[in-house]
């Protein structure tokens, strides 16, 4: 069976047993360079780079050279840990979701640029099924289904833009949609479990910080963890 390809940011999968013991490597291609972790099984890549001092900013990252290393590694199966905002008040921080779609209006990014190709963006639905399965299987409770709008980054969205969005979405990011257009141009299937960690701004009183982003991001770990390593061995069974 071919390996598994993992996409992480803001959550950090390290330290859990998921991605220790993994060959680093640096990969380049013809969109850039892309730190990945190459295991038996899995091939990770954090999205956001390793060192948090040198934290690569959701404008910056590279998703056409991100997914090339994968495409490169012969993987074909992309799943993807992705964090987000609430839209919406019965979507509270610390849920996950498994989003059916998305809209991105800046357009985002391509790995096209002569070519007259197009592509009609989605989803994987067997992926988002697996997403599903797996989180069940470990009595994790994950809503499934929702419309992710990804903004550009990095700064947050004003309160009007916010009133806007939740009209038409109930997750906001700033990575996700970006990733599963470059995966399905490439021919490779993909789907994503977001974290909730946070209202978007306006939705409540207080403060939007990212030290309470961050804190609610943590507390998802040890759950995302747990699908994400029943997905895994389902797959090897499968």
């Amino acid at each position: 069976m071919k390996r598994l390809g993992i996409i992480s940011g803001t959550l950090s999968l390290r330290g859990k047993g998921l991605v220790e013991n993994l060959e680093a490597r640096i990969v380049e291609n013809e969109f850039g360079r892309t730190l990945v972790h190459v295991g038996e099984r899995i091939v990770f890549i954090p999205r956001h780079g390793n060192d948090p001092n040198k934290h690569i900013l959701p404008h910056r990252v590279n998703h056409a050279a991100n997914l090339k290393a994968l495409k490169d590694l012969d993987i074909q199966e992309v799943i993807a840990v992705n964090s987000t905002g609430s839209l919406k008040k019965r979507i509270k921080p610390g849920m996950l979701v498994v989003p059916d779609d998305f809209i991105m209006p800046a357009g985002g990014p391509t790995v096209f640029s002569d070519q007259p190709v197009h592509i009609t963006p989605r989803l994987n639905e067997e992926i988002r099924q697996k997403w599903m399965e797996a989180a069940r299987n470990c009595d994790i409770e994950v809503l499934n289904g929702g419309i992710y709008w990804e903004t550009r980054g990095p700064r947050l969205e004003t309160k009007a833009e916010i009133a806007m969005m939740a009209q038409y979405a109930d997750v906001v990011g700033m990575t996700m949609a970006s990733e599963a257009v470059i995966a399905q141009e490439l021919d490779m299937v993909y789907a994503s479990l977001c974290s909730v960690d946070n209202y978007a701004h306006g939705l409540e009183d207080k403060e939007l910080t990212m030290e309470k982003i961050l804190w609610h991001a943590r507390r998802n770990t040890e759950a995302i963890v747990k699908i994400i390593s029943r997905y895994v061995e389902e797959r090897r069974k499968g």
